[in-house]
């Protein structure tokens, strides 16, 4: 049996496959390559520039690194830069937008997956995909009329006064709006790897429908539901233009009244950018920079919490 079968194989085209393969490997491998060089090409541009403003060297005059860090006052026409207060407006917003979006993205994957009838999959699928490509200035353009106007009149109704409705609240909401179809996609993916005999298996000792979806699917799809939570905070960290068109651009802080104006990272980023040489361009990369380690350290927090989940057993 065993001769026929390497009397079937060819030595010509076991040599074929065996190119073929090492070329494909190839393949893979320079893609591989490519893509990380050029993540870790734009990383040490990204650090050159962003660490020029601090050496004592610099051309245009050094900043303070401490006063950078920990400053509550942003004055780009009077040379003080100072992002502690940024970094804390950015984190309240991602994270508000997170507690959002988060639990109403899951429960609408599950219901998908799990409860919506079979027509209604397909359409419910088309319509997150949808979202998830609407590009990030219509998002700007619809807060900027619907939600400003919408913050405005719930600030009325509590008796404060907003900036026309530019407020923290309504970055919040929009980031909310953003996260929430790359949450719901990755969620999807998920509970539909998750394996149908855990979901029997509960269902025969006795568990109800809805004890199983909460205590056996999203808990054994906590993987990709978490890698959903982890993108779509990364979108909420990065995006800039929608959100400075209804942040408001403060330039001291921090913020924590949900009715006033506000500033984050990536809005300081793009506002006010002009030039292309300087002290005001340069300390852009510096912010850049601290988004970078926000972003990761947040993901960490967002990992270690993964763990802290229950597996599916």
């Amino acid at each position: 049996m065993e001769s026929n079968l390497k009397a079937r194989i060819r030595p010509g085209q076991a040599r074929r496959k065996q190119r073929t393969d090492r070329t494909v490997r190839a393949v893979f491998f320079l893609a591989a390559l490519i893509s990380g060089s050029c993540i870790v090409l734009i990383t040490l541009f990204i650090l050159m520039k962003g660490i020029q403003p601090f050496l004592p060297g610099y051309a245009y005059g050094s900043v303070s690194l401490k006063d950078f860090l920990l400053g509550t006052l942003w004055r780009q026409d009077q040379g003080v830069y100072g992002v502690g207060f940024i970094v804390i407006n950015t984190l309240i917003s991602a994270f508000g937008a997170l507690l959002l979006a988060f639990p109403i993205a899951v429960l609408t994957a599950l219901f998908i997956v799990k409860i919506a009838p079979k027509p209604v999959k397909p359409l419910m699928k088309t319509v997150v995909e949808l979202l998830a490509s609407i590009p990030s200035v219509v998002y700007g353009v619809f807060a900027a009329g619907v939600i400003t106007s919408l913050v405005k009149g719930l600030a009325s109704l509590a008796g404060v006064s907003t900036a026309g409705g530019s407020s923290l609240l309504a970055v919040i909401l929009l980031l909310a709006i953003m996260i929430f179809p790359t949450i719901t996609s990755l969620a999807v993916t998920a509970i539909e790897a998750v394996d149908p005999d855990l979901e029997l298996g509960s269902l025969a000792l006795g568990a109800t429908a809805t004890q199983t979806h909460f205590k056996v699917v999203l808990a054994s799809a906590k993987s990709g539901i978490f890698a959903g939570a982890i993108l779509g905070l990364g979108r909420a960290f990065g995006e800039a233009t929608a959100v400075a068109m209804v942040a408001g651009n403060k330039l001291f802080g921090p913020t924590f009244n949900l009715f006033d104006i506000t500033r984050t990272l990536t809005s300081t980023m793009l506002a006010g950018l002009k030039e292309t040489t300087g002290l005001d361009y340069d300390i852009r990369f510096s912010v850049g920079l601290v988004l970078m380690v926000v972003i990761l350290l947040s993901n960490l927090s967002l990992n270690w919490m993964k763990k802290k989940v229950g597996n599916g057993q």
